[in-house]
């Protein structure tokens, strides 16, 4: 291989490790300012429908 093919070969390596990075950053940025890809069903508010602890038996933190 001459020196020529070298830098050229070390050139474009560079290069491709750039454009990787930009498409993994871009990619991130899209993801977090994008629409949510949530599938949660709509609930809504839903009351209380437990027991409240007995007084007698609250424990102080």
């Amino acid at each position: 291989m001459s020196i020529l093919n070298k830098i050229g070969s070390a050139i474009q390596s560079v290069l491709t490790g750039i454009k990787n990075l930009i498409k993994f950053v871009s990619g991130a940025i899209a993801r977090i300012f994008g629409p949510t890809d949530d599938e949660y069903p709509p609930t809504g508010v839903q009351p209380f429908e437990g027991e409240l602890p007995d007084k007698k038996n609250k424990q102080a933190w």
